[in-house]
């Protein structure tokens, strides 16, 4: 049934297999296949800063994104990064932490909203250790 499911969400949304990925446990989908899910979709992000510091920021961010019947469905989800030397004291190494947030912030409110989260779909920002190896 899972497997099924994702096989239609793979057609739906054209991605090929440069936007997703096997990793470990779990089903991996890349920014350019975000990017792509949520063109096709059309779903509109506005995002709020919560905190930024120079070595952590959280961002929310409120999604809408309209179905087959015209029906407006809105969530909203929060990203953050924290600069660290290693994954013992952050979840990034980049300084960059504000738009990092705001990618990880992206990556959940798009597959929150297509429903990728509830088959075990990951987006590859969400994590340092979700990428491509």
């Amino acid at each position: 049934m899972k497997k099924e499911k994702l096989k239609q969400k793979y057609i739906k949304y054209q991605l090929t297999k440069d936007d997703i990925f096997k990793h470990q446990h779990y089903l991996i989908i890349t920014r350019s296949g975000i990017e792509k899910i949520q063109a096709l979709e059309n779903i509109k992000i506005n995002y709020d800063v919560v905190c930024c510091q120079s070595d952590f920021a959280s961002v929310k961010a409120k999604a809408t994104m309209k179905t087959k019947e015209n029906e407006e469905i809105k969530i909203e989800t929060f990203g953050s990064a924290k600069k660290g030397v290693s994954y013992k004291d952050g979840n990034t190494t980049s300084w960059y932490v504000l738009e990092m947030a705001e990618k990880r912030a992206m990556s959940r409110a798009v597959l929150k909203l297509t429903g990728f989260y509830e088959l075990g779909v990951f987006g590859e920002d969400e994590s340092e250790e979700f990428k491509k190896q």
